[in-house]
Parts: structure tokens; sequence; C-alpha cells
């Protein structure tokens, strides 16, 4: 991780983190990062958290609530006051009242949850004061992919777009700005139109990639996607040249322009971002969207484990000891979850569970090494459906039921938005590897994956009131083991 870093960085770093170390002797709290690459479900996720620990939600195997030793949880002022608030009055209003799915990540935001807790143990309830603050941290996994790039020049950069962007899955998609890149003398004059037009095709391209029916994963820079405040700013307006390796470029080129802009965006957006935000979390959520990627096929399986393992290659993960950790934050516990297990019958949550243990396998291995805890699980953190079963001739198959979203088509059926519906989802390979098989056609073209996902969206569900009238928290799947995994120690 030195690399990521310049020695003012580390200092720094150090600097706030001894800050933040005496003012938790007084005020503790652990800071959670939430990230995942778009759609995965990242304000669903934080949403449904704060939700249910405010309400006293459903949540059977997270120790402190099942056990009734939290008193109390409640919303407290962040303590970063330049950094956006997520809001999670609006999004929780958009999942109840409207049933509508709150809008994505684009940018960075935090939210403070203060819990009221007893201790289990006599002997941490004399020492404890039993109130922890969880400092909650979102932000685009798209960013995170930038991270490698602080290791890396200019021309380093190029090639490897460009190798990328020829990629048989890519090809298609990449061509207009391919060409427009390759048809441009690196040495010709800087010119800004000359520059905006290569980024705008560019910036095409990515967006391309990142649709429903190629969904890809690995597209830095990740700000071309995702631009928050620095929409337009210079520090955005570059794009990978066709170059050679080695050769040196004229002063005032439109090489020197996209070199000059490209250490610009490593200086004050890259590094910052690291420096600020990542440096300072002590658990981290990955949400992983692997059933969008399945049923576009192997190629994107293949760059979802690409970016899976970049983005986990980026944290500072491990146990400190008790002096380093006056200086440093430690990632010591990673969870790597794939959302949207409510799309899929029960019967498949442990195959969904292996697939993402083996997309991660390298970057697990990883954390291990370092001494960070790393789990997997399949949940989802509020669950649109429900199951049932259907009869086919003589055959019983399993089915999901709920609303699906407006426009959602499938087997040539469009839905309304209102109307309920059982779909038979499909069931999931046994054998992990089989995802990254990608067979080919008698034209020699791809063929359709052997294990689709009959996947469209739901509508967030109506929420259940009992026979006295209570109404019940926001239904869920397993987001009481992810709560288990993240926080349950600290409240032990």
């Amino acid at each position: 991780m030195a690399s990521l870093t310049t020695y003012s960085d580390e200092a720094r770093i150090a600097f706030d983190t001894l800050t933040g170390r005496a003012a938790g002797l007084i005020s503790p709290s652990l800071r959670i990062g939430v990230t995942g690459l778009s759609r995965a479900g990242k304000t669903v996720f934080i949403t449904a958290f704060i939700h249910n620990l405010l309400h006293g939600g459903r949540l059977p195997m997270f120790d402190a609530q099942k056990s009734g030793r939290i008193s109390k949880a409640y919303l407290e002022h962040q303590p970063d006051d330049a950094v956006p608030r997520f809001q999670y009055e609006d999004h929780i209003a958009a999942l109840v009242e409207s049933r509508i799915w709150p809008e994505s990540t684009r940018a960075i935001s935090e939210l403070r949850l203060t819990v009221e807790f007893e201790s289990a143990s006599a002997w941490n309830r004399l020492l404890s004061r039993g109130k922890l603050s969880f400092d909650i941290v979102d932000y685009p996994g798209e960013w995170l992919l930038d991270l490698p790039l602080l290791g890396k020049d200019y021309d380093t950069f190029c090639q490897e777009a460009m190798e990328m962007a020829r990629l048989p899955v890519r090809a298609e998609l990449s061509a207009e700005w391919r060409e427009m890149a390759c048809g441009i003398d690196p040495d010709a004059p800087a010119d800004e139109m000359t520059a905006r037009r290569l980024f705008e095709a560019f910036s095409t391209y990515l967006r391309a990639c990142k649709a429903d029916h190629r969904a890809l994963s690995t597209l830095p820079p990740g700000r071309f996607l995702m631009p928050g405040d620095l929409e337009g700013s210079p520090a955005l307006t570059f794009a990978p040249l066709e170059v050679e390796p080695g050769k040196k470029h004229k002063p005032g080129s439109l090489h020197a322009m996209m070199e000059r802009r490209f250490e610009a965006y490593k200086t004050h957006v890259i590094r910052p971002f690291f420096r600020d935000h990542i440096a300072r979390l002590d658990r981290q959520i990955v949400l992983v969207d692997a059933m969008q990627a399945m049923n576009a096929g192997a190629e994107a399986v293949t760059d979802l484990e690409r970016a899976l393992t970049e983005i986990l290659s980026c944290f500072r993960q491990g146990r400190g000891n008790l002096l380093t950790g006056l200086f440093a934050h430690r990632i010591d516990r990673i969870l790597v979850a794939a959302t949207k297990a409510d799309h899929i019958h029960h019967e498949s949550h442990d195959r969904l569970q292996a697939i993402v243990r083996r997309l991660a396998d390298r970057a697990i291995a990883r954390a291990d090494f370092s001494g960070a805890a790393v789990d997997v699980l399949a949940m989802a953190a509020v669950r649109a459906t429900r199951e049932g079963t259907v009869r086919q001739g003589k055959e019983t198959l399993p089915v999901i039921i709920g609303t699906p979203l407006a426009g959602e088509t499938i087997a040539g059926e469009t839905f309304d938005g209102e109307t309920e519906t059982a779909i038979f989802p499909g069931d999931l390979p046994e054998k992990p590897g089989l995802i990254f098989q990608q067979k080919k056609a008698e034209d020699g073209s791809d063929s359709p994956p052997d294990h689709p996902i009959r996947f469209v969206r739901f509508r967030p569900p109506r929420l259940e009131q009992t026979a006295e009238g209570v109404t019940l928290s926001l239904p869920h799947i397993r987001l009481d083991r992810a709560l288990e995994f993240l926080v349950g120690d600290h409240l032990a």
C-alpha cells in the first residue's frame, strides 16, 4: 500500500488517526465502509441496516438484538462536516411509502448511528459505557478501481486501456474511440476541443460496457462514470492515446496535456479519496451483483472477478497492535456479500455463495494472509419476494413471488408494476467454475449462458402487520448475519 500514499499523506493519516483515537476514549466509534459496483444495492443495504436497528427489526442471528441487550439506537450528527450526509429519511420513504428503490450511490456520503447497549460480559459492563457509534461511509466501488492508477504513469495507463478495449467483449463498443485515438498524433499541439472529443468518446465506451447486457465491471477511471462534484473539470477531461513505449513527446503537445491531466487526476482526486476515506476504515462490506454478470456471460463474470480482486486489494487489511493502532486504521473484517438473493429460490443460496467465494478467492487468500477475517454471504438487505411452488405437468417447481417493476419483461411478457406474479428463476450451477466457461455456437459466436437466471427487478415489498396491527420492519435475507459479522464483536 505504500505506493498509494506519499510521506505527507502518511503523516496526515497518522495525525488524523491519533486524534480520532483520543476522541474515541470519550465517544467510541467504528467506521464501516460500504461499497460495491453500481446497482449492487449499497443504498438499500445502509437504509435497511439503519431501519432495522432503529425499529428493532427481526434479526435472530444478530446476538445483541436477539438477546435484548440493545436498549436504544438513534441517529446523530456525523463527525465529518465536509462529507455529504447519507439521506436515510428520503431513502426509507422511497422504500416504505412509495415502494420504489432509492437512487443509487453517485458520490461519497456518511451517517452516524449510535447504539446504547448492555455488554454480555460482566467485566465489560464495568469497563465500557455501553455506547458505540457506527460511522457508515457509502462510496462507489468504481472509485476504488482508480486506486491502482496511483502506481502507473500515463503511458502505462494508455497501453493497458488499449489492450483491454481490444478484448472481444469490448472491441465493438470501443471501436469509435479507438479509431479516433489512433488517428490523432500525440505530438500535435494541445487542443481543448480534441481533448474533449476524446474524453466523450472514451466515456461513451465505458458507459456501454456497463450496460445490463454487457455487465462489465473493470472500467477505470471510475470518476468518468460517476464524476460527483468534479463533472466538467479539466482533471476529468483526458483519455488514453495510442502511444509508443518509451517515446519522448514534445512539451505543449496533446500527449503532454493528457499526461498532465492524468497526473492531476491522481493527485487531486484519487490520492485524497484514499487518504481521507479508505485509510480511515475499520470494517468493510463489498456488495456484489453476481447474477447480472452471470446473465451476461462468462466474459462478464471474468471481468467481475478482475474488478473484485482489484477492489479488495486496495484496502489496508490486517490486525494492528496496540502501538500501530494509534497511528493507522486497519480493516480487520471484510464481508463480501452477494446481493439480491431474493431473486432466486433459497435452494440456490449456497450455490450463489460458493460462486462469489470463487470470484473472490485470490483476494480472500491475500486478506487471510494479512490477518483480516473475510466472510462471504448471499443476502438481500430488503426482501422483495416470497417463495412458493407451482405445478408444471408432473413436476413441482420452486418459484419466487413478487411484483416486477413496470416495464420489466420475461418470456415476452411485459409487467405493469402493479401485478404480482410467480417466476421460476432457474438453477445456479452446482460447480462454481462452470460460470467462467463460455461455450461457442456453431457459427463461432458466443452462445447464451448455460445457466441463465430469469432476472427481473421487483418492487420493494409492502410492510407486513401483525394481528394486533403493529407494522413490522423491512424483511430481509441474512441481514442479521451480516450485522453480526461486521459489528457483533463490538457489542459483545
